[in-house]
C-alpha cells in the first residue's frame, strides 16, 4: 500500500470531521429532550418535532445531494454544506421558544444532509484503489463512533453548561472544517454531467412528508379529522404521494428512481427498512427521556446508560460485516437475530418498574447495540444486493430515504400515544382518589403528618399531601404507558421476521471493492 500523503490525511480528517458532526448531532439531542421542554415550555408532543424536523430535511436533502453535487461542484457544495450546519447550529443555540427551535433545526438538517453521501464520494475520487480501504476503514470508524459518543456528549454539555451548548460546540469545528474543504478538496477529474432538476416532483415529495407528518403529530390533539386543516392536511398528503409516484415514473430525470422497486430484493428491503426505522428511531427518542422523566437521571447520567449499547454496537458491527462478506450463511439469518434481540431488549425493559435504576438498563441495551448491528449490515447488503453500476448509489440513497420516513413517522406515533395513553392511565387512577377509599384516607393522613412535621400548616400540609398523591398517580401512569410501549416496539420487531423469507434471490453479482465499500457504507 501507498504511504498517504500529507494532503490526503488532511482530507480523511476533513471528511470525518464534518461527517461526525451531522451524526452526532443526531443522537446528542435525545438526552437534552427533558430539558428543553421545561426551558422552552414545550410538550411531549411538540419536542418530537425537534427531532423529526431535522429527519425531514434529511430526507429532502438526501434526494437532492447527488443533483446539486454536480451542479454547483462538490468541493463547494460540501463546503456549503458544512457552512449552513454551522450557522443552523447557532441558530438553534440561540432559539426562545420550541418552533424557533424546530425551524432552525430544520435549516440545520438541510446543511447536514448531504455531508455523508457526498463524503464518500469525495474519497473513493480522491484516492487511488490500493489506497481506498484504508481511507473507508477510518470513515468507517468515524461514522460508528458519531452515534456511540453522541447522547453521552450531550449529557456532559446538558449538565455543565446547558443545551443550547450542544449546538453551540460545534461551531469551532465547522468553521475549521469549512476551510479545509475549501483548501484541500478538489474537483473531480472526469465532470460530473446532471440532468434538469425536477423541481415539481421535489415539490411533491416536500408536501407529502410535511402533510403527513402534521396528520401524525397533530391528529389526536387535535380530534383528527373534525379538525378542518387536518383533514386538509390528510387530503393533500395521499394526493401529493400519489402524484409525486406518478411523476417518478413519466419524468426524464426523476429525483427518486421508483423503477428500483421491480427489483424484489431492493423492494423487500426499502419496506423492511421503512418498518424498522419506525421502531429504531422511536425506541432512541423514549429511552433517555424515559430516564430522566421517570427514574430521575440527569442528562449526563441518561447519556452514560446508552453508551454500553452504543459500544456493543461499534465492537460488533465490524465482525457482523466480515461474517456477511465471507458468504457462509444467508444475511437474512443474521438480521433474524438481530430482531430477536431487539424484541428481548424491548421485553426487559417493558418489564421495569419505578424502582429501577441504571444498571438495569445494561442489559437490555447490550442486547439492543448488538441487535443494531446484525440488523443494519445484513440487511442494506440484501436491499442492494441484486442491484448494479449506477443503481447502487440511487438504491443507497433511496434505502436511506426511507429508513429516515420510517423514523419520522415511528416518532409522531409514539409521542401521540404517549401523550394519549398517559392521559387516559392518569384518569383511570385518579378514579381511586376519594374520600370514602380507606388505603387513600390513610396515604393521605400519613403525608399530612409528615408535612406538618417540617413545619407546614395543617390546611397547607393537607393540599401539599394531595399534590404528592397526584404526583405518584402521575408517575405510576407514565410508567405503566412506557412499559406498553415497549412491549409493542418488541412484539413489532417479532411480526415482521417473516418478512425475511422474502430475501431469497439465486442472482449473483461481481462487484468491485469501490462498489462493495459502498454498499457497507450505506448501512450506517
Amino acid at each position: 500500500m501507498a504511504k498517504l500523503s500529507a494532503d490526503k490525511i488532511i482530507i480523511i480528517l476533513t471528511v470525518i470531521s464534518a461527517t461526525l458532526l451531522e451524526l452526532i448531532d443526531t443522537s446528542i439531542v435525545n438526552v437534552a429532550l427533558n430539558q428543553m421542554m421545561g426551558n422552552l415550555g414545550a410538550s411531549f408532543e411538540e419536542i418530537g418535532w425537534v427531532i423529526t424536523s431535522y429527519a425531514i430535511s434529511n430526507i429532502i436533502m438526501i434526494t437532492l445531494s447527488g443533483w446539486l453535487s454536480a451542479k454547483f461542484g462538490r468541493k463547494y457544495y460540501f463546503a456549503s454544506s458544512i457552512a449552513l450546519f454551522t450557522v443552523g447550529s447557532i441558530l438553534c443555540g440561540t432559539s426562545t421558544n420550541i418552533w424557533e427551535l424546530v425551524f432552525f433545526r430544520f435549516v440545520q438538517g438541510i446543511g447536514g444532509g448531504g455531508l455523508i453521501s457526498t463524503s464518500q464520494a469525495i474519497l473513493i475520487d480522491t484516492f487511488e484503489k490500493e489506497d481506498l480501504p484504508i481511507a473507508m476503514a477510518i470513515f468507517g470508524l468515524g461514522v460508528i463512533v458519531g452515534p456511540t459518543v453522541g447522547p453521552t456528549l450531550g449529557g456532559y454539555i446538558t449538565d455543565v453548561a446547558s443545551w443550547q451548548w450542544i449546538f453551540f460546540v460545534n461551531v469551532p469545528f465547522g468553521i475549521i472544517a469549512t476551510i479545509l474543504s475549501l483548501t484541500y478538496i478538489v474537483e473531480p477529474k472526469d465532470k460530473i454531467t446532471t440532468g434538469k432538476m425536477d423541481w415539481f416532483g421535489l415539490a411533491l415529495l416536500v408536501s407529502a412528508i410535511f402533510s403527513l407528518q402534521i396528520v401524525l403529530e397533530r391528529g389526536q390533539s387535535e380530534d383528527w379529522f373534525q379538525t378542518r386543516y387536518i383533514t386538509v392536511c390528510a387530503v393533500l398528503g395521499i394526493a401529493s404521494i400519489v402524484g409525486f409516484i406518478w411523476r417518478m415514473l413519466t419524468v426524464k430525470d426523476p429525483i427518486v428512481h421508483l423503477t428500483l422497486f421491480k427489483n424484489r430484493a431492493f423492494a423487500t428491503g426499502t419496506v423492511f427498512n421503512l418498518i424498522v426505522g419506525f421502531g429504531l428511531f422511536g425506541s432512541t427518542l423514549i429511552i433517555p427521556v424515559y430516564c430522566q422523566n421517570l427514574l430521575g437521571l440527569s442528562a449526563m447520567q441518561a447519556g452514560l446508560v446508552m453508551l454500553p449499547g452504543s459500544l456493543a454496537t461499534a465492537v460488533t458491527m465490524p465482525s457482523i460485516g466480515m461474517l456477511v462478506r465471507k458468504k457462509l450463511i444467508h444475511p437474512a439469518f443474521y438480521t433474524g437475530i438481530g430482531l430477536i434481540l431487539f424484541f428481548g431488549c424491548c421485553f426487559m425493559l417493558s418489564r421495569l418498574n419505578t424502582d429501577a435504576g441504571e444498571m438495569d438498563f445494561f442489559w437490555p441495551l447490550i442486547l439492543r447495540g448488538v441487535g443494531m448491528a446484525m440488523i443494519f449490515t445484513p440487511l442494506n447488503t440484501m436491499t442492494v444486493a441484486t442491484l448494479e453500476g449506477r443503481e447502487i448509489p440511487q438504491g443507497t440513497s433511496l434505502n436511506n430515504m426511507v429508513r429516515q420516513l420510517g423514523g419520522s413517522a415511528g416518532i409522531a406515533l409514539i409521542t401521540t400515544y404517549i401523550a394519549v395513553s398517559n392521559a387516559q392511565r392518569y384518569s383511570d387512577l385518579s378514579a381511586n382518589i376519594n374520600t370514602g377509599s380507606t388505603p387513600f384516607q390513610e396515604r393521605l393522613n400519613m403525608l399530612t403528618g409528615a408535612f406538618v412535621a417540617k413545619g407546614y400548616a395543617l390546611h397547607d400540609a393537607a393540599s401539599a399531601a394531595y399534590t404528592a398523591i397526584q404526583g405518584t398517580l402521575y408517575k405510576q401512569a407514565t410508567m405503566l404507558t412506557y412499559d406498553l410501549v415497549f412491549l409493542y416496539l418488541g412484539c413489532f420487531f417479532v411480526v415482521i421476521l417473516p418478512l425475511l423469507l422474502l430475501f431469497r434471490t439465486n442472482k449473483v453479482i461481481v462487484r468491485t471493492p469501490e462498489e462493495e465499500e459502498m454498499i457497507a457504507e450505506g448501512a450506517h
